[in-house]
């Protein structure tokens, strides 16, 4: 939702808009949460209509973050880790261009992934607060292996 409410801004007022967005989804509940985006509206909706509409229309789909703690809606948001998979993918075909069969996609692929994989050796900085409480709110599916 940020990401796409940013693409109507520019430049100049993106980082305002982001730190009022922030207000929204950094919340304590779904109530405070619509009570920022009634203030984000009443302060952006003449210059960026789109954008609260855009909340509105997406809400039922972003209140069920709100019924987790702080830590573990940080790691939701914060990671983005296959959205970056992606991007290498993405960076690697499109540099090549065209392929003369199926095997060398295959190939340049895996090769893509096993880099992607070395770069990817640190957890994030709050991972173990997120962890303790995914032990707490998953603990019929959390596997006991990992705590």
């Amino acid at each position: 939702m940020i990401r796409g409410s940013l693409r109507y801004v520019g430049w100049k007022e993106r980082k305002a808009v982001a730190t009022d967005l922030k207000a929204i989804y950094g919340a304590p509940t779904d109530e405070a949460a619509l009570t920022q985006l009634e203030a984000f509206d009443e302060k952006w909706g003449d210059k960026f209509p789109s954008i609260a509409e855009s909340w509105r229309r997406n809400w039922e789909q972003v209140i069920p973050f709100f019924a987790y703690p702080p830590d573990v809606r940080k790691i939701i948001y914060t990671t983005n880790v296959i959205e970056s998979l992606n991007m290498s993918l993405r960076k690697v075909i499109k540099n090549r261009g065209h392929f003369p069969n199926d095997d060398a996609a295959t190939k340049l692929l895996y090769l893509a992934l096993r880099n992607a994989a070395k770069k990817r050796t640190m957890p994030p900085r709050i991972w173990k607060q997120a962890m303790n409480q995914f032990a707490v709110l998953f603990h019929d599916r959390f596997p006991s292996s990992i705590y």
